[in-house]
C-alpha cells in the first residue's frame, strides 16, 4: 500500500470526513443536490455513504462522537474497513481522503483502518492474481495528514503486513532457520542489524529450554538477535524485546488435540512476528531508540529424542526445571532468551508470546494479557498506548503465591502450576529469569483470527504491534 499527500487532487475517487452538516458546504467535491442526498442518507442514520460521480466515486463518512477518544478513533478504524470493501467491490484503484472534521487524526485513522483491512495472504493461491485487491494508494488532501504522520503510517501497515505474513506462513516452509533468513532479510530492507545463533552456538551456551523443546525436531533450532542503534539514542540503556518463536507446536509428547487447536499451532510464533514487525517499524521510522529484540525458535514435536513429563532440564541461567507438560514449552525457550537479555543491563524488556490457553480463556480475542516489574508509569504508558491503539491491556498480578505454585520437589521450578492461575504462573515462571525491568505480554487470544472482523482478517494479525510502537513513540517524548 501507497500512502501520499496529494497536492492538486482533481477528478479523483475521493474520501469525506465530517463531522457536522454545515462543514459539507466546504467542499467542492460535491454538488447541492448530492449534498441533500447526504443528509438524508445521515437522517436515516447510514454514515459512510457512496456516491458514483461517473467518472469516479466520492464516499463520505459522518462520524459520530463516541463517549472516549479512544473508542471514536477505533469507530473511524473500521469504517475506513467498510469504505474498504466498498472500494474494492467497484474495482477503485486509490482514493484521496479530506478531512473535513475537528478530528485531527481522522485522515491516519480512516486510512489506517482502510489499508489493514486491504491485507491479503495469497502466496499459494493459483487465483492469486483474480482475488488482489485492486486498492494501492491512498492519498490525501493537503492538510489531512502531516509528513510524521504519513511516515508513521507506512511503517506501521508495512510492519503488520510482515507480521502477519510471517505468522500465515506453514510450518513446511517456515521452519526455525527459515525464520531466522526472514528475520535477516527484513533487518537488510529496514536497516537493522541481525545476528543469527546456530543449533552449534546455542549448544556451546548452553540454553537447556531451547535445547530440551527441540530434541523432537529433525530440524534445528535458531536464536535471532536484532539490533537497532541510531547515532544518538535518548535511551542510555537499549530496551530489549522478546518474541517466542516456537514455529509449530504438537505439544510435543503431551500432545494437543487437533480439532480446534494443533490445526492453527503454525502461529504459535506470533510472539516471533509481533517484535520482528516492531523492528521493522523502529528502524523505518528511525526512532531514536536503541532497541535489541531476541527470537528463541524451534518447533516442538513429540519424535526423535523428545523430551518427556518428569525430565529434569538446566536453563541457560543454571535453574533446574522439572517438566511436568512438554505442551508448556514456550516458557522454556523465552526463559533462556530473557536470561541472555542481562548482558545488555537493559532500561527496559518486553516479551510477546502466545503463551497459555488460561489468558485467551480470560480476555478472549479482545485484549492482551500482560504483567510484569516494570513500575506503575511504564505500566500506566503502556495501557494508555493499548486503549489509544485498541490494543487493549488487562494487568494480572505476580504475588508471591503463584510462585509456590510452580516450586519442584525434584527442582528448583517445575514448568506448569496446576489448574488454577495458569496465565499467571506462566508469568511467573518467566519473572524467574528476569532482575530488570521487564514486562510480559501473553498474546494468545489475540494473534489469529477465525475470520475477518473489521480490519482484522482471518487469520495472523499482528495485534500489539500498534500498541509497542505507540509506547515507544510516547518513550521518546518523555
Amino acid at each position: 500500500m501507497e500512502f501520499k499527500i496529494i497536492q492538486n487532487p482533481g477528478k479523483k475517487n475521493h474520501v469525506i470526513i465530517f463531522d457536522d452538516l454545515a462543514s459539507l458546504e466546504k467542499t467542492t467535491l460535491l454538488s447541492t443536490t448530492e449534498i441533500a442526498y447526504c443528509k438524508t442518507k445521515i437522517d436515516r442514520e447510514q454514515f459512510v455513504i457512496a456516491i458514483n460521480q461517473y467518472t469516479h466515486f466520492t464516499y463520505l463518512y459522518y462520524i459520530q462522537p463516541k463517549k472516549n477518544a479512544w473508542q471514536t478513533a477505533e469507530a473511524i478504524r473500521k469504517a475506513g474497513a467498510d469504505m474498504h470493501t466498498q472500494a474494492a467491490a467497484n474495482k477503485l484503484e486509490s482514493l484521496t481522503i479530506q478531512n473535513l472534521s475537528q478530528v485531527g487524526n481522522a485522515a491516519y485513522l480512516l486510512a489506517e483502518g482502510m489499508a489493514l483491512s486491504s491485507y491479503q495472504f495469497l502466496k499459494y493461491r493459483k487465483d492469486a492474481a483474480k482475488k488482489t485487491t485492486s486498492l494501492k494508494t491512498i492519498g490525501f488532501h493537503k492538510g489531512a495528514i502531516t509528513t510524521s504522520e504519513l511516515t508513521t503510517l507506512s511503517a506501521t501497515v508495512a510492519a503488520i503486513f510482515c507480521a502477519r505474513d510471517l505468522v500465515n506462513e506453514p510450518l513446511n516452509y517456515l521452519s526455525a532457520t527459515q525464520l531466522a533468513k526472514e528475520i535477516a532479510g527484513l533487518g537488510k530492507k529496514a536497516g537493522f542489524k541481525t545476528t543469527t545463533l546456530t543449533k552449534a552456538q546455542i549448544t556451546k551456551e548452553k540454553m537447556g529450554g531451547i535445547l530440551a523443546v527441540n530434541r523432537g525436531s529433525q530440524q534445528p533450532p535458531t536464536f535471532s538477535v536484532m539490533e537497532y542503534k541510531p547515532a544518538k539514542p535518548l535511551n542510555k540503556r537499549p530496551i530489549v524485546l522478546v518474541g517466542k518463536g516456537i514455529v509449530y507446536d504438537t505439544g510435543g509428547l503431551s500432545l494437543k488435540p487437533t480439532p480446534a487447536s494443533m490445526d492453527r499451532m503454525k502461529s504459535d510464533m506470533s510472539g516471533a512476528a509481533v517484535v520482528t514487525g516492531t523492528m521493522y517499524a523502529i528502524a523505518q521510522m528511525k526512532l531514536p531508540l536503541h532497541v535489541i529484540a531476541l527470537v528463541p525458535a524451534t518447533d516442538n514435536r513429540p519424535g526423535e529424542n523428545a523430551y518427556v513429563p518428569g525430565d529434569i532440564i538446566t536453563m541457560y541461567s543454571g535453574t533446574t526445571v522439572e517438566v511436568l507438560n512438554t505442551d508448556a514449552e514456550g516458557r522454556l525457550v523465552l526463559g533462556d532468551a530473557l536470561h541472555w537479555a542481562k548482558r545488555y543491563k537493559p532500561e527496559l524488556v518486553v516479551d510477546f508470546a502466545t503463551l497459555t490457553g488460561a489468558a485467551s480463556v480470560a480476555v478472549g480475542d479482545v485484549g492482551i494479557v500482560c504483567m510484569g516489574t516494570a513500575d506503575d508509569a511504564t505500566k500506566e504508558s503502556f495501557k494508555k498506548s493499548g486503549f489509544e491503539q485498541y490494543e487493549r491491556l488487562v494487568e494480572y498480578p505476580l504475588w508471591d503465591e503463584y510462585g509456590e505454585l510452580i516450586k519442584s520437589d525434584f527442582a528448583d521450578l517445575k514448568n506448569i502450576g496446576g489448574p488454577s492461575g495458569g496465565a499467571i504462573t506462566a508469568g511467573k515462571f518467566l519473572e524467574h529469569f528476569t532482575d530488570y525491568p521487564w514486562m510480559h505480554f501473553d498474546i494468545a487470544g489475540v494473534s489469529f483470527s477465525l475470520s475477518k472482523k473489521g480490519y482484522t482478517p482471518a487469520g495472523g494479525t499482528g495485534y500489539g504491534i500498534r500498541m509497542m510502537l505507540d509506547f515507544l513513540r510516547n518513550y521518546t517524548r518523555n
